[in-house]
C-alpha cells in the first residue's frame, strides 16, 4: 500500500531540495582543472617542481611530505606554474619525497595553510608528482677546472668541487661532502693537433697523467656518480688547452710590457717638457732683471 505524501510536506521540502541542488551545481561549476605535466627540475639539489597549465580563475597550492609523513603546504595560492622546494628536499637528500599540486578556486585561496582548501566539503582536484629521491635524481652541474700545470712529461689538473644547497651546521656542502666516494671525475684529453682521445678517472679532485714533453694538450672533465642507473654524468666542463694557457700568459706579458713602455715614454717626454719650460722661464727672468753698474 502506497504511503500518501502530503502536498504541504512537498511544498515545505521543495525550497530545501532546490537550495541543495543549486549548491551542488555551483560547487561543480567552480571545480578547476587538475594540474598536468608535473616535472621535477633539479641540479646540484636546487629543486623546482613545474606543471601546467597557467591558471585563470583559480590558484595552485603545493603539498610535500617529510620524513615524519607530515604534509607541508608550499607556494600557497600561487598563480605560477612552478614551486621551489629546495628548502624541503635538502633536509634529507636520501629521503623519497612525494608532492601534489592542488587546484583551488580563488574564493577559497585566502584560507591559507589549512585543510580548509575544499569546495563544499570536497578536497579540490589535485595531481600527484612523480616520487623524487634527491640523492639519485638531482642532475650534476657543469664542473669547473680550477687549475692545471704541464711540467715536462706530467700534466696536473685540479677540479673545483661545486657547492650545493645542502647544509650542515649552517655551512653549504660541496658535491664531494654530499656524495663522498660515490663521486668521481673523468678527464678526457688529447694532443692539441690530434683527434684521438684518452680518459683518466680519479676519486679525488686531482689528476696527474703522463704526457709527451713539449706537446700541447686539450682536455675537459665530467663529474660521475657511478652508483646511479640514470643521470650518472654531468655536462662537460669548458675545454682548455695547455698551449692556449701559454698563449694567454704570453699575451698578458706583451700587453703589460707595452703599457709599461708607453708609460715610460710619457714620463720621459713630460720630464723633457718640464725641463725646457723651467729653462725658458729662467732665461726670461734673467732678461727682465736690470743690469747693475760696476
Amino acid at each position: 500500500m502506497a504511503i500518501p505524501v502530503r502536498p504541504r510536506l512537498l511544498a515545505a521540502l521543495a525550497p530545501t531540495f532546490l537550495g541543495c541542488l543549486l549548491l551542488l551545481v555551483a560547487a561543480v561549476a567552480v571545480v578547476p582543472p587538475r594540474a598536468t605535466d608535473l616535472t621535477w627540475v633539479s641540479t646540484d639539489f636546487k629543486t623546482i617542481l613545474e606543471w601546467q597549465p597557467k591558471p585563470t580563475n583559480y590558484t595552485y597550492t603545493v603539498r610535500i611530505n617529510d620524513r615524519s609523513r607530515n604534509w607541508k603546504y608550499k607556494c600557497i595560492s600561487t598563480t605560477d606554474t612552478e614551486c621551489d622546494l629546495t628548502d624541503e628536499i635538502v633536509k634529507d637528500v636520501k629521503w623519497t619525497y612525494e608532492a601534489k599540486v592542488l587546484s583551488v578556486p580563488r574564493r577559497n585561496s585566502t584560507h591559507g595553510n589549512q585543510d580548509l582548501l575544499v569546495v563544499q566539503g570536497v578536497e579540490p582536484p589535485f595531481a600527484n608528482a612523480p616520487k623524487f629521491l634527491p640523492y639519485q635524481d638531482t642532475t650534476l652541474g657543469q664542473p669547473v677546472i680550477q687549475e692545471f700545470e704541464q711540467d715536462g712529461t706530467k700534466l696536473k689538473v685540479t677540479v673545483k668541487d661545486s657547492l650545493t644547497l645542502v647544509r650542515k651546521n649552517g655551512t653549504f656542502l660541496t658535491l664531494r661532502q654530499v656524495f663522498g666516494k660515490d663521486l668521481s671525475y673523468i678527464l678526457t684529453y688529447r694532443k692539441g693537433s690530434s683527434t684521438g682521445r684518452k680518459t683518466n678517472t680519479t676519486h679525488t679532485n686531482e689528476f696527474l697523467i703522463d704526457v709527451e714533453k713539449r706537446t700541447s694538450y686539450c682536455f675537459f672533465v665530467q663529474a660521475v656518480i657511478s652508483s646511479r642507473k640514470n643521470n650518472q654524468k654531468s655536462p662537460e666542463s669548458i675545454t682548455v688547452c695547455t698551449e692556449q694557457w701559454k698563449s694567454i700568459v704570453g699575451e698578458t706579458f706583451i700587453i703589460v710590457g707595452a703599457v709599461v713602455f708607453l708609460v715610460t715614454i710619457f714620463i720621459i717626454l713630460l720630464s723633457i717638457s718640464l725641463c725646457k719650460r723651467r729653462k725658458r722661464r729662467a732665461e726670461q727672468k734673467k732678461k727682465s732683471t736690470p743690469s747693475r753698474l760696476a
